[in-house]
């Protein structure tokens, strides 16, 4: 199914619009985890019958819904902006697809982390570490799929968003390839780079929502990729099952011969610098979005979020031109390096999820060594999909499948396949 409708995101109402879904208030379960926001516990049935039948969602705090107002994560945004006169059309195609909407989690403020605090509404439970974060700005979202309270959530992922709560809460996850779902009615956080995911525990209900949202573009695929230079900037724990995934992939595309991976590095210039380009371009395109709604409201952020919010204030158009030219050519690059058959594996992060308590100086670090794996995806617009397995440490982590772009359907099936064969996470009773 193609959502390609273009629809508003959210404008002042004094009612609820006339094409407003009916509404229950509560949800049919208690939030035992935190994933949920006060304003988000209502349920919405089904519009119609079809494959999704049975099954439960919940969206991020991002996605529009007509006659309710979208908090993105700040109480000052939810304050300030009207009730949605639409609902995203992501949301419209899994409710016509015979799934029932249980409400809105968390998401880190304006999505601007991949942490998974929020200072206002607090940080929800990572199920299988529970004394570690849940990772964000999907938040919620995983940590509602990972405790089993709904089948699948809806994310986002502009930097890392999704991947990177996958990772941490062991679960399957993708960034889509960028314009191909659509991002109508939705609270953004930098268009150019934001993309509309979803999470779930079990791959076949992963399978089923892209088969419900994504276009059915069959992709013969005939290369494996290793981009070593990500493999270097993750932790230990990761290497073994990435080279479990290349070994299975390299095996399950064999036409009938063995195909050699290709081991190479992507980043010639190194990942570091990649990182520093991809911050500049997405910071200025956020202040772009939000510096005229952030000076006419001085809403309340939380540390983190208000100093990337600042320092994204004074980058001048002159660096941002730099970063997108730079982004141009790594988009080419990399686009080029994988052709129109060719998978990559590389770590979905670069640790596992870090303690609840930990200090500002540990968490950025990390977020620095992530954002140097998760750029990649970012800057070259492509699908990137995550197996959940459980490192040899007892925590999860996930490693990724990256194709080209508008492959997601055919990554997300042949993913699931291989994890199946490993024995990833919700492929085997536990």
């Amino acid at each position: 199914m193609t959502l390609a409708t273009p629809i508003s995101s959210q404008a002042a109402t004094s009612s609820p619009p006339a094409h407003a879904l009916p509404i229950t208030q509560g949800l049919p379960f208690t939030d035992t985890v935190g994933a949920w926001v006060p304003h988000g516990a209502f349920t919405i049935a089904p519009t119609a019958n079809g494959p999704l039948d049975g099954l439960r969602f919940a969206a991020k705090d991002l996605y529009d819904i007509a006659g309710l107002t979208t908090g993105a994560g700040n109480p000052d945004w939810l304050a300030t902006h009207g009730a949605a006169t639409s609902t995203s059309p992501v949301v419209t195609a899994l409710l016509a697809a015979g799934a029932t909407l249980v409400g809105k989690t968390i998401t880190d403020e304006i999505a601007y982390s991949i942490q998974g605090d929020n200072t206002h509404y607090g940080t929800p439970l990572n199920t299988r570490a529970p004394d570690r974060v849940p990772g964000g700005s999907s938040s919620g979202s995983a940590s509602a799929a990972a405790a089993g309270l709904c089948d699948f959530a809806l994310g986002t992922d502009t930097g890392g968003s999704t991947r990177v709560p996958a990772s941490y809460c062991g679960l399957w996850g993708l960034r889509t390839t960028h314009g191909l779902v659509s991002t109508d009615a939705m609270a953004p956080l930098a268009p150019k780079y934001d993309t509309a995911t979803w999470l779930a525990q079990d791959p076949a209900v992963f399978a089923q929502v892209g088969d419900v949202l994504l276009p059915d573009n069959a992709v013969a695929f005939d290369r494996v990729l290793t981009f070593t230079d990500t493999w270097e900037a993750a932790d230990p724990a990761f290497q073994a099952p990435l080279e479990r995934v290349t070994t299975a992939l390299a095996a399950a595309l064999a036409h009938p011969e063995p195909i050699a991976v290709e081991r190479i590095r992507i980043a010639d210039a190194g990942l570091e610098a990649w990182r520093q380009i991809y911050v500049t371009a997405s910071a200025y395109d956020a202040w772009e979005t939000h510096g005229a709604w952030i000076g006419a409201n001085r809403p309340r952020f939380g540390a983190a979020v208000d100093g990337r919010f600042k320092t994204a204030s004074a980058i001048t158009a002159a660096q941002a031109d730099a970063a997108f030219a730079s982004q141009a050519a790594i988009r080419a690059h990399v686009r080029q390096v994988l052709g129109a058959t060719g998978i990559a594996v590389l770590p979905s992060a670069s640790s596992a999820a870090i303690p609840r308590n930990a200090g500002g100086e540990a968490v950025d670090i990390v977020r620095a060594n992530t954002f140097r794996i998760t750029c990649i995806a970012g800057l070259a617009g492509l699908p990137q999909v995550s197996l959940p397995f459980i490192g040899d440490d007892g925590l999860p982590l996930g490693v990724s499948l990256m194709g080209p772009a508008g492959s997601d359907r055919a990554l997300i099936h042949l993913a699931v396949a291989i994890g199946r064969q490993l024995g990833c996470l919700g492929t085997v009773a536990e």
